[in-house]
């Protein structure tokens, strides 16, 4: 596991040890959260990219007849 050190106004630091939180676990779960949303919103941005370069390319009746057989199938 890594060490990050974060600086913060002394009166900030009072008031987080005033309520016993434990900055490290809120922290992590922050980070993580916000890691979350940029993956989210990179893999938005990709399917956005793949849908414009796909678009006119695929028939929606062929993927229909083909999810159809497929479904059929099993």
């Amino acid at each position: 596991m890594s060490i990050i050190t974060v600086r913060i106004p002394r009166e900030l630091k009072e008031k987080l040890e005033r309520y016993n939180i434990n900055v490290s676990e809120i922290v992590r779960r922050l980070l993580e959260k916000y890691l979350l949303g940029l993956e989210l919103s990179d893999l938005a941005d990709r399917l956005e990219l793949l849908r414009e370069r796909l678009s006119g390319k695929i028939d929606p009746r062929l993927i229909a007849q083909l999810i159809r057989e497929d479904r059929e199938a099993r």
